[in-house]
């Protein structure tokens, strides 16, 4: 690690054990996520940045968050089916709450739509950010630094397979995803058991009474007495993925003080060195609120200054998770959100890793195999943006649990990042020199 910066990696990891150790579990738009984002605030406004505090709503459970919600939808699906013999018109209510559910599930917690925030419990969150500007206060583009303040509920599955962290696959992650894999078999079996019951009641069609006198049917009834029992057992993994409770939820030290941290300590690294910050380029550092909960922050920021001169010739270094040396990996691309992240910067954290001599398991990029990140919101803003990540794809026992612990990583590693940070905002800034802002290029 440089001389030159080794106070500012060391500051970043001391607001890490702050977040983690003293603050703890900051939930989406929980006490705690606030009590953080008032931390950072306060650390920018100390070395002199014009911050502000941007309060937002957000529904916590209605989006990835309410993964257990799908499992007691799924239990009750299964046990209603018994009444629902005996009295068949009960069948259409059921089949239409099944339908809903989809529609909540691929358009809400896949795809992070807030088409059913208001149908659950809402709670405040908030964006903060400071404004770095150039020495003469003229600037003519925006580098954001972002990282976000909260924190996961704790996944059970992934955390148990912290007994067999040895690189034992076969007793780790492989019964994680046999479970969930199980328990999303028995809910999408339930599913299409009440909408073939209800199209077998409603006579609509011509196969309906051959049915009924099949042997077929007499088989099948059979099968009835038990297979529901099945799917509201089995859909008790997926009740089981996250705790509600908030004092075992994750301290979010990997994921992501870090994140927030780096942003703060590289804008404050060109406060202190104004001399090395790119030309007519203002720096902003930012901490967005409840991304766990769907991205919500992200998408409130986009949202509230479209059209506005932040986002215009803007560019997003989204930071996410710097811990686990050995992956540090640029994020193209969040395959659920069907969103392609520029190419420009992909590039210039491809060279800086080169220059740095970083090599990944995994590659210098990928995509991001389940969920979403911040910089889809922003790239569909018109940002260039990528997410920044040094951290094992592959699930883990610390990811989104109570083990996401400082003391599993060093400050060298954090010290990686922001060298690989400074690397590309020096490219940014060549290549605002040379071709100016050509907007996202996928």
């Amino acid at each position: 690690m440089r001389e030159e910066i080794s106070r500012y990696v060391h500051d970043a990891y001391a607001i890490v054990c702050h977040a983690a150790n003293v603050i703890g579990p900051r939930l989406p738009g929980s006490a705690n996520e606030k009590k953080f984002a008032d931390y950072m605030e306060a650390k920018m406004q100390n070395i002199g940045l014009k911050t502000h505090k941007e309060p937002f709503a957000v529904a916590p459970r209605s989006s990835i968050g309410g993964v257990p919600t799908i499992g007691w939808i799924s239990v009750v699906i299964s046990l209603m089916m018994y009444p629902a013999r005996i009295w068949p018109f009960l069948w259409f209510p059921i089949t239409f709450a099944v339908c809903l559910s989809w529609v909540w599930i691929i358009g809400c917690v896949f795809l992070y739509h807030t088409w059913f925030d208001k149908l659950f419990q809402q709670k405040k969150s908030q964006n903060v950010y400071g404004e770095l500007l150039p020495e003469d206060g003229k600037y003519d583009y925006t580098v954001i630094l972002s990282g976000h303040t909260d924190t996961s509920w704790n996944w059970k599955h992934s955390e148990k397979t912290y007994y067999n962290r040895k690189n034992n696959i076969w007793r780790g992650i492989i019964p994680i995803y046999l479970k969930v894999g199980f328990s999303a078999v028995c809910y999408v079996v339930a599913s299409l058991l009440s909408i073939f019951m209800m199209l077998l009641h409603s006579g609509f069609f011509s196969w309906c009474k051959p049915i009924f006198e099949s042997h077929f049917f007499y088989y099948f009834n059979l099968v009835m007495l038990v297979l529901p029992a099945v799917t509201a057992i089995g859909s008790a993994f997926l009740i089981q993925w996250n705790d509600p409770k908030e004092e075992v939820a994750s301290p979010g030290a990997m994921d992501n003080a870090t994140g927030c941290a780096l942003a703060y300590t590289v804008t404050e690294y060109f406060r202190d060195h104004p001399e090395k910050m790119p030309k007519n380029c203002r720096i902003i550092s930012m901490c967005t609120g409840s991304e766990e909960a769907g991205l919500r922050g992200s998408m409130a920021f986009a949202k509230e200054h479209k059209g506005e001169d932040i986002l215009k010739n803007a560019w997003n270094i989204n930071i996410d998770s710097i811990a686990d040396e050995g992956y540090f990996e640029v994020v193209i691309k969040d395959d659920w959100q069907f969103t392609r992240f520029d190419k420009d910067l992909e590039q210039m954290f491809r060279d800086t890793f080169k220059e740095l001599n970083i090599e990944s398991v995994k590659g210098p990029a990928i995509h991001n195999p389940v969920g979403g990140c911040d910089s889809t919101p922003m790239t569909r803003a018109g940002i260039k943006s990528v997410t920044f990540a040094a951290q094992n794809p592959v699930l883990t026992y610390y990811y989104h649990t109570f083990r996401d612990r400082p003391e599993r990583f060093t400050p060298e590693t954090v010290g990686k990042g922001f060298e690989v940070i400074l690397g590309v905002i020096d490219k940014i800034g060549k290549f605002q020199e040379e071709h100016g802002y050509n907007g996202v290029n996928h």
